[in-house]
């Protein structure tokens, strides 16, 4: 009996160190506004079959965060639809490793006050490295705290450029 709790310590105390590690490696990448708007986009980007860090994918967020597309649905409604860092993995990862993604960010536009900033960040997506021509283009609004430790995302609410509504010059790179 002794043995049997003896190993289940070590194995519980392995696995929190283990996690404690892995939220140490990752602290870096949410230390500053840039690195974690560079570690956002670079975690959801990756050619045909490579897998995402969903792990640090999730870390980015605040538990209570929500991840909202919007557009336009089948009968021409603009709607928005709200997901959970675990629910954007469950309906887009396996198109992401299928397809290829890469997401790229052209411009910012940041406001702060006090802990909470709000970026309006231009992007466009390509399917792979190599590829010269965007499929899409867009605009991330992505809200942020930083409770003094790290920052986190709150939210991110995008929509993607049409032709009846293109990306205002104000968002785009010299402007």
């Amino acid at each position: 009996m002794k043995k049997t709790i003896t190993l289940l310590a070590l194995l519980i105390g392995f696995s929190l160190s283990a996690q404690e590690t892995k939220a140490s490696d990752y602290l870096n990448e949410v230390k500053t506004l840039d690195s974690t708007i560079k570690t956002l986009y670079a975690v959801i980007s990756g050619d045909k079959g490579v897998e995402r860090n969903w792990e640090l994918f999730k870390y980015l967020f605040h538990h209570d965060a929500k991840l909202i597309p919007t557009g336009k649905n089948q009968d021409g409604q603009t709607v928005a639809r709200y997901m959970t860092a675990d629910d954007y993995i469950s309906n887009s990862g396996k198109w992401l490793l299928e397809n290829g993604f890469h997401e790229v960010e052209l411009n910012r536009k940041v406001d702060t006050f006090g802990n909470i900033t709000q970026v309006f960040s231009t992007y466009e997506s390509y399917r792979s490295k190599s590829d010269t021509i965007p499929f899409m283009r867009g605009i991330n609004s992505i809200q942020l705290l930083n409770d003094g430790k790290r920052w986190w995302i709150i939210n991110i609410y995008w929509m993607q450029e049409s032709e009846a509504k293109p990306i205002p010059n104000t968002y785009l790179p010299n402007n």
